[in-house]
């Protein structure tokens, strides 16, 4: 049986958002010893009331944050280097990886992660399955959660495990507050 690490963990809305009808966000992580990850993303509250893209091919697309989307950011505890993913509605994703805060921006190598998308009155489920690059699966990892929820009137709310003080900002080390470990096969 393969030895697997679950981690649930709410998001919290930046001060400087508007919740506008959302009343939660949580994520389940799942990290297996493949390098595989899963991550389920669940909103609560008024999804009908939310600017979600229609559903596309599944292809690789800069900018997806400048509408509904869902991240994961993850880096090793000891480094300052990287990885960004974003995760659309729409199927489409991307993937990117840094240097050290911001800087030293590269498309990151990889296969398109598995994306499947749920939505309901009240609900809306976004399920992703990626893999990890070959040199980040055997390491204990950091991670920061995160949403950008867009709504039909143009309002926009920032949601992650952890903010760091001021604007919102994804890619700051306080946001990286799940730890992941390292699993090995048992």
């Amino acid at each position: 049986m393969a030895n697997i690490s679950m981690t649930e963990v709410p998001l919290i809305c930046h001060a400087q958002s508007l919740a506008d009808g959302i009343e939660s966000i949580g994520v389940t992580i799942t990290r297996g010893t493949s390098g595989e990850i899963t991550l389920i993303y669940r909103v609560s509250g008024e999804t009908d009331a939310l600017e979600i893209p229609a559903r596309s091919k599944p292809d690789r697309i800069d900018n997806l944050w400048k509408t509904t989307c869902f991240e994961l950011f993850t880096g090793r505890f000891e480094d300052e280097n990287y990885l960004e993913y974003n995760f659309s509605p729409s199927g489409q994703w991307a993937a990117y990886q840094f240097a050290s805060y911001r800087e030293g921006l590269d498309d990151l190598a990889t296969n398109a992660p598995d994306i499947k998308f749920e939505q309901s009155k009240d609900a809306l489920t976004l399920i992703v399955t990626l893999v990890l690059p070959d040199a980040w699966r055997e390491h204990d990892l950091c991670a920061g959660l995160s949403a950008v929820i867009a709504t039909k009137s143009g309002n926009i709310s920032y949601w992650a495990a952890a903010h760091p003080a001021g604007k919102p900002d994804f890619h700051h080390k306080d946001c990286f507050a799940v730890q992941l470990e390292a699993r090995s096969a048992a």
